[in-house]
Formats: C-alpha cells, structure tokens, sequence
C-alpha cells in the first residue's frame, strides 16, 4: 500500500499534467497502468481538478444562464463521479486488508482510508492554487500576505494529514483500528428517489 507522500505525489502529478492546457475539456492521459491503485488516485484527482475549474467558471457574473446550467448539470455528474471512484479507492483497501482480523480493543475509524484521500487530493489543489496567488504581479503586497499566510497553514495541514494517513494504515494493518464502507446513497441522482424525478416519470 501506498504511503502518504507516494500519494500525494499522485495527486500533484495530475494537478501538473492538468495545467499544462488549462482547460476543463482536456481529456485525461493516465501514465499508470490501467486498473491499478496509482491509476485509481491520478482519476481521482482528474476529477477534483476538472471540478475544481468549473467551480470557477460557474461564478463567473455575467455567465450565460444556458452555460451556467450546462456547467451545473456537469458538476452534479462530478460530484457523482468523485464518489464513485472513492468507493473504488475504498475497494482495493477492504482486499488489501481482507485478512486483517481486528484485535478485540480495535477502535472504530468513522472515515474510510478512501475518504480521507479524498481530502488530501483536494488539499494538493488548495496548496497549488494558493502558491499561485503569492506569486502574482498584479496583486497587493496585503494580498500576497494574506496568501502567503494561508499557505502556510495548508502546508502544516498536509504533514498533519500524511501522519493521520500513516498512522491510520498502519493501525488497520496491525488490528488496531477498523472501518467499515457505507456506500453513499446519494437520492438527487436516483429516478427512483428523486421526486422531482419519479413525479415527471409518472406524468409522462
């Protein structure tokens, strides 16, 4: 299993490789082979990255209403993607410790190995983000402050959430914590469940 750092790597690779274009319509160049525990993170973080942008777009004030909804529909399936390949994530973990029996003292973790990648993928991109900021020309000197600032604080973040990560896939590994996976029973999506959904079926 991957450690925190060869995750993060991961992470930062895709933010790199998106930002060579720039564009939310880039198709995705995975460099790890297909299937594999790599390849499942460099996706994750596509998507977060792509999401991430359009969050951008869509506050744009003099956005197109046709185009503001377009890209609203696209972040609802981002969304939706972005949980479905945390739940991969969590898959290869549940088979990687599928042997583990916890000891009778384990305690229960109430977030997945998966969900807390989740976080630090989307932390790689607050990091990213926020250095560009310090390095504007056209910014004031409070602003590059300001920025600076809160880098700092990401930075501390992230060592603290490589030692929460270690430290949790260690304790799994060794009995000491257990989690269970909870898929999401996101209901806006489902027809069934949706009622603004299933009422429109009914009425066709």
């Amino acid at each position: 299993m991957l450690s925190a750092e060869e995750c993060y790597k991961i992470f930062d690779q895709s933010i790199l490789d998106y930002h060579k274009k720039d564009h939310v319509d880039t198709p995705i160049n995975n460099p790890y082979p297909q299937g594999s525990f790599e390849a499942l993170l460099y996706v994750k973080n596509w998507i977060d990255t792509v999401q991430w942008h359009l969050e951008d777009i869509i506050r744009k004030p003099d956005i197109n209403p046709v185009e503001g909804l377009q890209i609203k529909r696209r972040i609802d399936k981002s969304n939706q993607d972005r949980t479905d390949t945390v739940e991969r994530i969590d898959d290869f973990f549940l088979e990687e410790f599928k042997n583990v029996v916890p000891k009778a003292e384990a305690r229960m973790n109430s977030e997945t190995p998966a969900w807390l990648l989740d976080r630090m993928s989307i932390l790689m991109l607050k990091i990213y983000h926020m250095k560009e900021q310090t390095e504007r020309k056209d910014a004031s000197a409070e602003h590059l402050a300001t920025c600076n600032a809160k880098l700092a604080v990401l930075m501390e973040q992230k060592n603290d959430m490589r030692l929460a990560y270690n430290e949790l896939i260690e304790d799994i590994g060794n009995g000491y914590r257990k989690f269970k996976v909870y898929r999401q029973m996101k209901m806006y999506n489902d027809p069934s469940l949706n009622p603004m959904l299933y009422a429109q079926q009914k009425g066709n």
